[in-house]
């Protein structure tokens, strides 16, 4: 299965319109989300809830890391450099949190809200190697930007 980000940039754009509290946004993105694609084995965010530290959000799949700080993992350094982090294989990420031992693959975007600062990280895991893109990136990041204004 294939995604087909317009079909899904439009049914998340409509569940959400008019909404404005961040989980449940979350919440229905990492739904939708999740479920677009076979290869999205786990689908959710990390909070920013104090300076430094990402506590876990709404998400699809087995269970996640509860906490963690921006030092390290993927989620950590989308956080701390606001960067996306596409990782072909999460054994060569330096300092890789291994939350669930099935994850081969990696795509972590930041979460900016309007003012521009970083509120969240969008983690996508697969246990296939390779999985993402630089295409999902560029359309899951359009999809948060539209969706929290950042």
């Amino acid at each position: 299965m294939t995604v087909d980000y317009n079909t899904l940039a439009k049914t998340i754009a409509s569940l959400t319109e008019g909404e404005t509290d961040h989980v449940a946004l979350m919440a229905t993105i990492a739904c939708e989300v999740h479920h677009s694609d076979d290869r999205f084995d786990w689908t959710g965010f990390y909070r920013v809830t104090e300076p430094g530290l990402l506590k876990i959000g709404p998400y699809q799949g087995g269970h996640g890391c509860l906490v963690i700080p921006f030092e390290r993992g993927v989620c950590g350094a989308a956080a701390r450099t606001g960067a996306v982090q596409l990782v072909p294989d999460v054994d060569a990420f330096p300092g890789h949190i291994a939350c669930a031992s099935s994850t081969r693959s990696e795509l972590v975007l930041p979460v900016r809200d309007a003012t521009g600062e970083v509120i969240a990280v969008f983690d996508i895991d697969s246990d296939q190697p390779d999985a993402f893109d630089q295409t999902d990136a560029d359309h899951l990041e359009s999809i948060l930007t539209q969706t929290f204004g950042g």
